[in-house]
């Protein structure tokens, strides 16, 4: 019987190690990277050299190597662990008869593939155009497909590279205005939020480490709509890259709003930062960061650090943070635990999700005290600003007023000082 099933593109991985202690460790996510990318990873080569080859990244005799070990085992990709410039990758194509693709361009393909909202579909579509750019080359024939009528008027002497350029060039503009629409219009939902005065939580982390596992424990805890409210789940990179933003009403009336964003990786383009900017406002825009780390990663470190890199990049420095170390069920401690700001806890326990909770409640609502105010029937502004400003318990329409119970925090407390009972 005939197998139609398409069998896997194989790949063959390589890098440059310039004496850095974490060459091992960035090989270990270029293998994971090309396998989320359904590529059969069939073997790798590295090279230690003080400096990369200017004109074809990888020195001669490694790059002969490499083409008859990749061509013996029927390879037909070259992928390399940095992000190259068009010179090295088209030296690199004609020496080993491999298509090549680069780190970066590995990384864009997969976010493309993963991308689901129209937000995420054209950053990450921006993020490509503009790596792809810099790479035209006359030789290219690429982008015929994609000329409109709008290119019919062009002069008969353009350049087939001038064409490219401008094509691509049009394609950039169009995109940024779309997505410039588009985020206007996240950040209108985003000021609502912002403005009923709930405090917000970001999820952050390295992808895959359980960010969306975790929201979803929170929600099938705290939310008697968990089903409908569910995040996608998969054991894979990158598998959420859309922002996703629950509320959380917990159980002593506590309540903040939960965004789940995308993961990070080392080395994660620039382009594609840039581009997620808008997305990641939820993370910037939070009261608190939860970490989330895997327990059972032996490159956990790195990780952690990965994470504190990207969120400097986006400007994002004081913002208090909880490290919670996730998959302990699959480590020999015990677990719940917590010991300062940091919770070693398994995403699926009902029981870690609510020591997390404990832990959420600790950091956001220590200050704040249950009261009771008396609000004139006549002052309805006082109450549009109460339940704006604060979160509501209980709330009774009586001959002398309005009744609340409120969780006020000092400010507040001494804001509506005089209603308070």
């Amino acid at each position: 019987m005939i197998n139609n099933i398409p069998q896997p593109i194989k790949a063959f991985l390589a890098g440059v190690n310039l004496n850095d202690p974490n060459f091992d460790y960035y090989m270990t996510e270029l293998t994971n990277l090309a396998t989320a990318a359904n590529l059969d990873v069939v073997g790798q080569a590295r090279q230690n050299a003080t400096q990369v080859v200017t004109s074809t990244y990888l020195g001669i005799g490694k790059i002969n190597e490499i083409k008859n070990i990749a061509h013996g085992l029927k390879a037909q990709v070259l992928i390399l662990n940095d992000e190259l410039s068009p010179m090295q990758i088209r030296n690199l194509e004609k020496l080993t008869k491999l298509r090549v693709i680069d780190r970066t361009e590995l990384i864009l393909e997969i976010f493309a593939s993963r991308a689901r909202t129209k937000q995420a579909q054209l950053q990450v579509k921006l993020a490509q155009l503009q790596y792809e750019l810099p790479r035209l080359h006359p030789s290219e024939n690429n982008l015929d497909q994609q000329r409109g009528g709008s290119l019919a008027n062009r002069g008969a002497g353009e350049s087939k590279l001038e064409l490219n350029r401008r094509t691509i060039g049009k394609q950039i503009a169009a995109i940024k205005h779309e997505l410039e629409h588009v985020t206007k219009q996240e950040a209108i939902k985003a000021k609502r939020r912002n403005q009923n005065q709930i405090p917000k939580v970001a999820l952050v982390g390295y992808t895959n480490a359980g960010k969306s596992t975790t929201m979803n424990g929170l929600l099938t805890k705290f939310s008697q709509e968990n089903e409908a409210k569910q995040v996608f789940v998969k054991n894979m990179l990158f598998a959420t890259l859309d922002t996703s933003v629950r509320r959380i009403k917990l159980n002593n009336n506590f309540s903040f709003i939960l965004s789940d964003t995308v993961g990070f990786i080392s080395k994660l383009p620039h382009n594609l930062i840039e581009s997620f900017k808008a997305t990641l406002q939820e993370v910037k825009d939070a009261d608190l960061l939860i970490n989330v780390v895997d327990a059972t990663d032996p490159n956990m470190l790195q990780t952690i650090h990965t994470t504190q890199a990207v969120l400097a990049e986006i400007g994002i420095k004081d913002t208090p943070m909880i490290t919670a170390y996730n998959k302990a069920d699959k480590t020999e401690r015990d677990y719940p635990q917590i010991e300062g700001d940091n919770l070693l806890y398994a995403a699926t326990s009902q029981a870690s999700i609510t020591v997390l909770a404990q832990l959420i409640t600790q950091h956001l609502f220590a200050a704040s005290q249950k009261v009771e105010l008396l609000i004139p029937l006549t002052a309805g502004k006082i109450l549009s600003q109460l339940h704006e400003q604060t979160q509501i318990i209980d709330e009774e329409y009586q001959s002398d007023g309005v009744h609340l119970y409120a969780r006020l925090t000092p400010d507040k407390s001494l804001q509506f000082k005089k209603y308070i009972i």
